[in-house]
């Protein structure tokens, strides 16, 4: 697989009832293919992923499919359980998904990495698909270390990791595993240039919603696109995931409701986000 070097963590939509707006989700991979993505991720944190129900994922996957049978999609999977994990990676593998990215487990065994390899290891014995590790901090409250991403990088079925912590230097301690054709995506929009330097693949971030050309050159080691891209994203990622909602939207995408309990963002807070657009030259009709 040539897997692509930038992909957008692609928002999902929702209906203002709660349900998955079909017609939105596929207008929005028509546009950042139209951009030039060769490549999306599916409810990853961004699209709300861990708010998803069993069968959904199937729906976005077959909305991507529908609009590119050549883009390749890489479904998230947030599940809490080994059999749960698994159930999702089924969904996602029969729905014709590519790669399946699996978010750390943390509720009850958060820190504890015996059992956190032991759950990645299981779900790659049952998988029929790639299956890239996700570490997540933000979210999780855990990072995977890096001694667990080189031992299960062994795994067959275990080809790549997004790494989103924003720290480049453990790209250098994934070394081994990278030198045996293991795949490094950096998460964090703050740390790509130096995560490419370092030896990362490629990109896949909430930032790809709406700065997708920035996103590109950035993960190639561009440092004045890296700046500029952390410029903008210090003041959209302030906001979560709604800020990312309004900056997609401000750029021509269409998100629809989020899903309870997430909440739009004030007024104060869209003002402050278009305005940071508009100084990168970004908005509805300069979007990059």
């Amino acid at each position: 697989m040539n897997w692509p070097r930038a992909l957008p963590a692609l928002i999902t939509a929702f209906t203002t009832s709660g349900e998955l707006d079909d017609h939105r989700n596929r207008a929005n991979v028509e546009t950042v293919a139209h951009r030039g993505a060769r490549g999306v991720l599916l409810a990853g944190s961004t699209g709300q992923g861990p708010y998803l129900a069993p069968g959904e994922r199937a729906s976005l996957i077959r909305s991507a499919a529908a609009v590119d049978d050549d883009l390749i999609t890489i479904t998230g999977i947030h599940a809490e359980t080994t059999r749960g994990a698994i159930a999702a990676c089924a969904e996602a593998a029969d729905a014709g998904t590519d790669a399946v990215l699996v978010v750390t487990p943390t509720t009850l065994v958060r820190g504890r990495t015996a059992a956190v390899e032991q759950f990645y290891l299981d779900v790659a014995d049952q998988s029929d698909l790639p299956l890239l590790l996700y570490s997540v901090p933000g979210v999780t409250g855990w990072e995977l270390p890096t001694d667990s991403v080189n031992r299960l990088a062994a795994h067959d079925t275990i080809i790549g990791i997004k790494d989103s912590g924003g720290d480049p230097e453990r790209v250098d301690a994934m070394r081994p595993a990278i030198d045996d054709g293991f795949i490094v995506y950096a998460g964090a929009s703050r740390a790509l240039a130096p995560s490419a330097m370092h030896g990362a693949w490629g990109a896949i971030t909430a930032s790809g919603n709406y700065a997708l050309t920035e996103v590109g050159l950035a993960a190639r080691g561009d440092t004045a696109a890296q700046s500029r891209l952390t410029q903008l994203t210090r003041i959209v990622e302030a906001h979560g995931i709604p800020g990312t909602t309004w900056a997609a939207q401000q750029c021509g995408l269409a998100p629809g409701a989020m899903r309870r309990p997430l909440l739009p963002i004030d007024e104060d807070a869209q003002t402050a986000i278009s305005a940071a657009l508009a100084t990168a030259g970004l908005g509805i009709t300069k979007d990059r």
